[in-house]
């Protein structure tokens, strides 16, 4: 086996100084080593042959195979097609390249590049990794869940397998807190940083007029001014190509045609004058062969410059010859978890600074370079600095069901996985039949990976390329429709294709006509997907159109949907989420959408991929969703019923009844919680005032006295006052009802011998009048240290002789006395008599002796006579 010739694969390349510090800094014949290195340094061409032939020096030419993952099938292809052509030898030899859907390797290939989603899927079905000798993960700092993923398998390995190496390589990271992951805390891994060749680079700011995002997602007008800024870049400058980041496909395709009809007004107006420009595309969806025409090194004598409009998949990873100017728009497009929702889908937002500076990179990294940003230096100093990893944003089913069936640890992820997220996921797994969960003491949303046992139809969902609502829909949809029918529709939802109005038939009609490569490969490997897990049988018949919408259905069950009245883009999911079709879509007005993509622009739900169904397949796919319920509601004082059948949260029937006492019962308790129980119930003065006596005793006492807070009788109706809820129930005016004797069911025997002595509802002053206490309410009662005593309003005359406030509950809590002038007006309010006699009275008696001359005033209240009325009526105490 012939040796790489590091020298001149590494010609002028930063990244060729490793050559000698790797022998010299790395001892370990399997090394765990982490690679910073910038755009440019050429580490992703070098560092693989360089680990091969570190192997092959320290543990003999037949070590084993490199793997080098990239978190796209572009650069994967690109990078392997570089370095078979710097080491002139023919792709798919020693060098070569395996994605979804097309792999060129040979027995001898020595280093295979591969996206990580194709690692993580070999992983799992054999996870020793057998022949393999070196794991080279590249671009681990853009945080995509699989490579998170693969890191974390692959880590638990290394233990595993002393001879594996395992390599991160990054243009951004934090270096040591990668060296610690890659080895141990105690026992960092070595780190090889190459310096970057730095050049100048002019940063132009373009902010648009308008805000670039609306309701719908990218703004029309934002596109047109990404377009004119990138024709000003092609003007103000006099060569380089012009690489334009817009954020999803659609929009590459939409500034690209923008692009063109403005160079040709250029152009008609500048008469021959203008250069010849081309126009570019370059999105994950680009021909293989049209991806490779874009990154092979131009040719010298070509005076054409070119304007490649591309997305993040040229953010890093990617080198477009000849590019010196950058257009960047400022916006990123990435998956985002709705979990209030149980939604996930794609959501355009703002770069982050680090996204922004790898975009601007690429102008300056052969040469001097300027990028225009579409945004203001404001904008940019409000950006976030960092991309958050897509673990701490996307929907994580099928990441956790990866975890589960290789059985890892996921303490070993860089990130750990949010709690919400993680309990949807294995909510989702359990719906779908994956895994089974054991929580012992725990509930399932505690669930920890250890309690999640892979199902056989989880494993065999996690075998299928796709996601995990694919997989199923495949599966199912190969017995009711046959496999190769099931096939071709999980193709056409996992292609790369989208149609501007949402239609997936016409992609499926697309994809057949053009004879796309890859959906044929993907049909034929799905195909063998089923076969391998049914045992074999016949592939069946391709797919008719009107099956497409029952496999969609059948894949993602939850996001049937049935159009609002009135409304022929508003749809309600079986999710109970509304969402709206594009404009112009050729699918509004249809009755039932079995929908495949969901997108949540501005945070609106919009549909982005789907098919018409009728009501028999929303039913037939979404059995297990269906359901019969009855409920009632409580208004105007009066029960209402429905049987009501429900596929999700789209009813379907929904017819009147009579209301069971449960039900009814149910139903007064829920609006009791929903308005407050003084609105429905409307208790009298007399139940208030024994639940607020019961309350200071619960309260100061504590058990066996009820708790009589609201929050607890309203949970407990059904219990306290079943009568008088049946009566209410028959229509009776709640009002009327006969809530104190209710009430008094819970008091505790026999201790409620002794409530009029503890609580009582009247205590008589020295005048001789009983007068009553006002108990506070018990949801207001107060501290335990000093809660808040029933207030005996009375006016001063009465109390005459008193020298201590009244004690209730057993001489525990002070009666508050609200003493009152003869008008009944308050003078003041104590708990302790003694104190005011000495130092208020005198005041109160000076200011009031005046107002009210009829009534007593005397100087010394504590031996003066307690009087109700005025001193001539000469009512007083005996």
């Amino acid at each position: 086996m012939d040796s790489f010739d590091l020298t001149t694969i590494g010609a002028d390349l930063p990244a060729a100084e490793l050559i000698e510090r790797l022998p010299a800094e790395v001892a370990d014949p399997f090394p765990r080593l982490v690679v910073e290195a910038p755009p440019g340094t050429g580490k992703t061409t070098l560092v693989p042959p360089l680990i091969a032939e570190h192997l092959r020096t320290t543990a003999g030419p037949d070590s084993g195979r490199i793997v080098v993952t990239q978190p796209r099938r572009m650069a994967a292809r690109a990078a392997a097609r570089r370095l078979a052509h710097l080491t002139g030898t023919r792709l798919g030899e020693d060098i070569g390249f395996t994605v979804r859907g097309e792999s060129l390797v040979s027995a001898r290939t020595r280093i295979e590049f591969v996206t990580t989603g194709v690692l993580l899927r070999r992983m799992l079905g054999d996870p020793e990794l057998p022949g393999v000798a070196a794991i080279i993960l590249d671009e681990v700092h853009e945080r995509h869940l699989d490579t998170d993923l693969v890191f974390a398998m692959g880590r638990e390995l290394v233990e595993l397998r002393d001879d594996l190496s395992l390599v991160v390589m990054s243009a951004t990271l934090d270096a040591r807190d990668w060296a610690r992951r890659v080895g141990v805390p105690t026992d960092p891994a070595p780190v090889l940083s190459v310096a970057a060749q730095t050049h100048p680079l002019d940063v132009r700011w373009a902010p648009a007029p308008e805000r670039p995002l609306d309701a719908r997602g990218v703004s029309r007008a934002f596109l047109d001014h990404l377009a004119r800024t990138t024709v000003r870049a092609l003007e103000e400058s006099a060569g380089g190509d012009v690489l334009v980041f817009a954020p999803g496909a659609r929009e590459v395709d939409e500034v690209a045609d923008r692009i063109r009809g403005q160079l040709s007004g250029s152009a008609a107006s500048l008469g021959s004058g203008m250069p010849a420009v081309s126009v570019h595309t370059l999105t994950g969806r680009t021909p293989a062969a049209d991806q490779d025409a874009i990154l092979r090194p131009r040719n010298p004598d070509d005076s054409e410059r070119r304007v490649i409009v591309t997305t993040s998949v040229a953010e890093s990873a990617l080198t477009v010859p000849g590019v010196s100017i950058v257009v960047d728009s400022g916006l990123a497009r990435g998956p985002r978890l709705d979990t209030k929702r149980r939604m996930s889908g794609l959501v355009t937002t703002r770069e982050s600074k680090a996204s922004g500076v790898q975009r601007s990179g690429r102008a300056a990294r052969l040469g001097p370079g300027v990028v225009y940003r579409c945004l203001s230096e404001s904008d940019w100093a409000s950006l976030p600095e960092h991309t958050p990893p897509e673990i701490a944003t996307a929907d994580l089913t099928s990441a956790v069901l990866d975890l589960a069936s290789w059985g890892g640890d996921t303490e070993l992820l860089p990130d750990p996985m949010p709690h919400h997220a993680w309990a949807l996921a294995v909510d989702n797994l359990v719906g779908l039949g994956a895994v089974e969960v054991d929580t012992g003491d725990r509930t399932p949303p505690e669930a920890r990976r250890a309690d999640l046992h892979v199902t056989d139809l989880g494993r065999a969902i996690a075998r299928v390329p796709a996601s995990v609502w694919a997989a199923r829909g495949l599966l199912d949809g190969a017995a009711m429709l046959g496999a190769r029918a099931a096939a071709e529709a999980v193709a056409a939802v996992e292609s790369d294709r989208r149609s501007s109005g949402a239609d997936l038939t016409a992609v499926l009609r697309d994809l057949r006509a053009s004879r796309d490569r890859r959906f044929t490969q993907d049909v034929d490997r799905f195909t063998r997907i089923v076969g391998e897990y049914s045992g074999g049988g016949t592939a069946g018949e391709r797919l008719r159109p009107e099956d497409l919408g029952l496999v969609v259905a059948l894949a993602f069950p939850h996001q049937i949907a049935r159009a609002r009245n009135g409304a022929d883009a508003e749809y309600l999911l079986a999710s109970g989420t509304a969402a709206s079709l594009p404009r112009n879509s050729p699918l509004m007005g249809s009755p039932w959408l079995a929908i495949a993509e969901v997108g949540l622009a501005g945070g609106r739900p919009t549909i982005r991929s789907a098919v018409p169904i009728d009501a028999d397949t929303a039913e037939l796919a979404g059995a297990g969703l269906l359901v019969t319920e009855e409920s009632a509601t409580f208004t105007d004082g009066k029960v209402r019923a429905v049987r009501q059948t429900r596929l999700g949260g789209i009813a379907l029937t929904s017819t009147p009844i009579t209301a069971s006492p449960e039900l009814a019962r149910e139903a007064i308790a829920r609006s009791i919680e929903d308005r407050g129980a003084r609105e429905v119930l409307r208790p009298s003065p007399a139940f208030d005032q024994l639940r607020a006596r019961l309350g200071l005793l619960r309260h100061v006492i504590g058990q066996p006295w009820p708790d009589v807070r609201w929050s607890h009788l309203a949970h407990t109706l059904p219990d306290w006052c079943p009568a008088a809820l049946d009566r209410m129930a028959r229509g009776a005016d709640p009002g009327a009802v006969d809530l104190v004797g209710a009430l008094r069911t819970l008091l505790p025997w026999p201790e409620a011998a002794r409530l009029d002595e503890l609580a009582p509802e009247t205590i008589e002053v020295p005048s001789g009048s009983r007068v009553r206490l006002d108990y506070p309410d018990p949801d207001d009662v107060g501290d335990d240290d000093s809660p808040n005593g029933p207030v005996l309003a009375v006016k001063l005359q009465e109390v005459f002789g008193w020298t201590e406030v009244p004690r209730i509950a057993d001489g525990r809590v002070p009666v508050v006395l609200h003493l009152l002038s003869p008008a009944r007006r308050p003078l003041a309010v104590t708990s302790d008599l003694a104190s005011f006699w000495e130092g208020a009275y005198p005041h109160v008696r000076a200011e009031n002796r005046g107002r009210y001359p009829k009534h007593p005033w005397p100087e010394d209240p504590i031996s003066a006579p307690a009087m109700r009325g005025t001193k001539r009526s000469g009512t007083m105490e005996r």
